[in-house]
């Protein structure tokens, strides 16, 4: 199958231990602006292992990049929940035996038998949270808990829309503001969404994931399709924004690391999937980040204000948030070709 267009963002970054002998190598793939490297130091100086990171801006990119020929350079990357279940299927994951995380069973219950990774056999937790859109109340200051901000938009909002550049996650919000399913081989509703999509389009400024926190705190976005997480970080910045719930329903997600087939330093990839798995070193990617880690132990150590922030807590009348969901080879065809459609 196909997916959207790459547009990897490549941010070679290397840490080496300051002093102390090293043991090997870790390459990573990563989203933008998703660790900090202050942990990526202390990884190095604890172990020795020297890391470098290269960076992506969507699933789709990564799942481009890899198949395109840079499967067998990294060691892990950090995959969406519906994209390790893609990655599997493919056999671009290795597997991960009984008892070689040492720390797995740090992992929480509700993360530790997913649908697209049951028992984790290749991946472990990193980071949850939701995809929704915030607003500029600056700007619009009417009701904006429904989905028609981004694709029926009111006057005043028009022309100041930034989406992101994912095609899984835009086209499953784009399906629950039609109320239609996910993976839909019914042809009117296929048509019904390509048609509601390119519509929207025409009220939109851009498609901007790496940079979807600075136009809503430069306000050269009055909304944007954004990560919760990343909101937050723009609310704290100074953008005047709310982060919307829409009636129609959310995007929820969970990120995870895989352990990637042919792998160069596979025993340094334990060893990080590992570190990961201790709360302090997930609490400090949270804390970081500005989402949650699906670890035990983790609440206690992170910050007030992310325990608080309105990001991360739902009001009452919120619905629940829905996963985006893996279609077969076929239908998936389907979808490319609205992806491919919206993005020319």
């Amino acid at each position: 199958m196909t997916f959207g267009r790459l547009t990897t963002t490549v941010a070679a970054l290397t840490f080496c231990a300051g002093g102390a002998l090293a043991e090997g190598k870790l390459s990573i793939y990563h989203w933008f602006e998703y660790i900090p490297q202050e942990l990526l130091d202390r990884f190095s100086e604890e172990t020795g292992i020297e890391v470098t990171m290269d960076t992506y801006d969507s699933n789709e990119a990564m799942l481009a990049s890899l198949k395109g020929g840079t499967l067998g350079s990294y060691d892990v990357a950090v995959p969406g929940d519906y994209m390790v279940q893609i990655m599997r299927d493919e056999g671009m994951l290795d597997t991960i035996a009984e008892g070689e995380l040492i720390n797995k069973a740090n992992i929480e219950e509700q993360w530790l038998n997913v649908d697209f990774d049951p028992g984790r056999m290749h991946s472990i937790p990193y980071q949850w949270g939701s995809t929704s859109f915030a607003v500029n109340r600056e700007v619009y200051a009417e009701d904006i808990d429904t989905t028609d901000m981004i694709f029926n938009p009111p006057d005043a909002l028009k022309g100041k829309i930034n989406v992101l550049d994912t095609q899984g996650e835009l086209l499953a919000l784009a399906s629950l503001h039609l109320g239609i399913p996910q993976c839909s081989a019914d042809r009117e509703q296929l048509k019904k969404l390509s048609e509601t999509v390119n519509a929207a389009k025409a009220h939109w400024a851009s498609f901007n994931s790496d940079g979807a926190k600075d136009v809503l705190v430069s306000g050269d976005a009055a909304v944007g399709m954004i990560w919760n997480g990343f909101g937050a970080k723009a609310r704290v910045e100074g953008a005047p924004i709310e982060y919307a719930y829409p009636k129609e329903g959310y995007v929820v997600w969970m990120d995870n690391v895989v352990l990637l087939k042919d792998a160069p330093n596979r025993d340094n990839a334990i060893k990080f999937m590992d570190f990961l798995l201790e709360p302090e070193n997930i609490a400090e990617v949270s804390n970081f980040a500005q989402y949650t880690a699906g670890v035990k132990g983790v609440t206690p150590l992170l910050t007030d204000d992310l325990k608080s922030s309105p990001e991360q807590n739902p009001p009452a009348s919120a619905p629940a948030g829905t996963f985006v969901k893996v279609c077969d080879q076929e239908t998936q065809a389907l979808y490319d070709a609205i992806w491919t459609r919206l993005k020319k």
